[in-house]
């Protein structure tokens, strides 16, 4: 069994009853929201468009095809959301290959439970030929009993779909499965499905912490809180 230790109080929770940790990747485990804030002021300012003060949060709610979707409609491009989805993948590709690295702790933290016999499992927006060089050369990869992604179910992460598919593959329900996510969203659709939700803190989020805190059931800095 492991426990969250929340600072404030030093509260103690056992959870030695869950069976599964299902783990978003980017902004949660790895360190690369500032890659995609990057890449969509380069992506935008190609098209001579100034990115607007809400759209960093909105696209962080899509996948590729969705994301090149919503940009489609929102700026009026004229161009195919296959074509944006790729533009993306390949700026972001080099980065996860060679760049990216995961968030302080979190490795340790992942090591912890499997060898705890923890079930660890991925549930991400992004694709598996962009992070799992990244997971590969971070030296998590294997940890990993499966991977989802949210453009094999229905809806995206404002729901919980992506969440149940990832403790099915994993042969764990809900009531056994602890999710770790990083945005509101992501948040509001892993709790709506059920599941115990740790939010970490992400910069990129910042502005969504008061919202995430009140939703999730426990909230953390950094995995150096966790025991």
């Amino acid at each position: 069994a492991f426990r969250i230790r929340k600072d404030y109080g030093k509260v103690k929770l056992d959870l030695g009853n869950y069976r599964c940790a299902i783990f978003d990747l980017d902004g949660t485990l790895l360190d690369s929201t500032w890659v995609w804030e990057k890449i969509d002021i380069d992506f935008l300012a190609k098209r001579g468009i100034v990115v607007p003060a809400d759209y960093m949060q909105e696209i962080r709610n899509h996948n590729f095809i969705t994301g090149s979707k919503y940009v489609i409609e929102r700026f009026h491009l004229n161009e195919n959301a296959e074509d944006i989805a790729a533009e993306w993948h390949e700026m972001a590709q080099e980065q996860y290959d060679n760049v990216i690295t995961l968030k302080p702790g979190a490795g340790a933290f992942l090591r912890k439970l499997k060898a705890q016999g923890m079930k660890l499992t991925v549930a991400t927006s992004s694709t598996h030929t962009l992070f799992e060089k990244c997971l590969k050369r971070n030296g998590i990869y294997d940890l990993f009993d499966s991977f989802t992604e949210t453009h094999e179910v229905e809806r995206g992460k404002g729901y919980p779909d992506v969440y149940e598919l990832a403790a099915l593959r994993c042969q764990t329900d809900t009531a056994h499965c602890i999710v770790f996510e990083d945005i509101l969203k992501a948040v509001q659709g892993a709790k709506k499905g059920g599941f115990y939700t740790v939010a970490v803190y992400d910069a990129a989020s910042a502005q969504e912490q008061e919202e995430i805190k009140k939703l999730c059931d426990r909230y953390i800095y950094g995995y150096e809180e966790l025991e």
